[in-house]
């Protein structure tokens, strides 16, 4: 029971930093709108999303399955297109990213007609790393506890959590060298200011001494 206890304990703190993100937003025609996600490496991302249009005869929201949704992932740094998929009403995406960064997921209603005013509520839930995949197991194929289920999702969520943690290090370190590469810059011509101010300091007195030998004050 003590053994219980503490992994229950451990497994509801590491699901406060679970990797899931739910959002819904509102789409006027054909427009598209766009939100940031900063993603390590080797990283899995499935999306359900889920829409309704704005029916103005009964003031409602509801589903209309000839409104489909374009979805599209860029990677900014690399300008690369992760993703280009055309979705139903409802339905699920999933992309990998290759590359640690910044992605942009866009989404859209697929209308055809540029003039559109209809206007659709889109749900969205994103899952990220390990969470992706299904820890439930396969009644036909293994059997197991309560206490081994736990474990298992305690051990993704560990596995993720180190995942962003080896993320968040690797972005230290690069602000770190670029900060260390600009001080050294910084330094190097701050040196070189110093070095010009003194040669010139030198070159003005040899001149001024010249000058009153040629005019014989000296």
């Amino acid at each position: 029971m003590r053994t219980m206890r503490v992994l229950g304990i451990l497994l509801m703190m590491v699901m406060a930093a679970s990797q899931v993100s739910a959002l819904h937003m509102y789409l006027e025609g054909s427009e598209q709108k766009c939100f940031m996600e900063e993603l390590p490496g080797d990283t899995t991302v499935v999306g359900t999303f889920n829409t309704e249009q704005y029916n103005s005869a009964t003031n409602t929201y509801a589903r209309n399955e000839d409104t489909g949704i374009q979805i599209k992932v860029d990677h900014i740094e690399s300008r690369q297109r992760v993703l280009n998929q055309k979705g139903a009403a409802a339905g699920k995406f999933a992309f990998s990213t290759a590359d640690a960064g910044e992605y942009a997921i866009c989404l859209s209603t697929n209308s055809t007609n540029w003039f559109a005013t209809s206007k659709t509520r889109l749900y969205l839930d994103l899952l990220f790393g390990d969470a992706t995949h299904d820890t439930q197991p396969n009644a036909k194929k293994e059997v197991l506890s309560d206490l081994a289920l736990k474990v298992r999702e305690l051990n993704v969520k560990v596995s993720n959590i180190r995942r962003e943690q080896g993320y968040q290090k690797d972005r230290e370190a690069e602000f770190r060298n670029t900060s260390e590469k600009a001080n050294a810059q910084i330094r190097n011509w701050t040196i070189a200011q110093i070095v010009v101010l003194g040669l010139t300091c030198v070159w003005q007195v040899r001149s001024l001494k010249n000058f009153f030998i040629a005019k014989k004050l000296v």
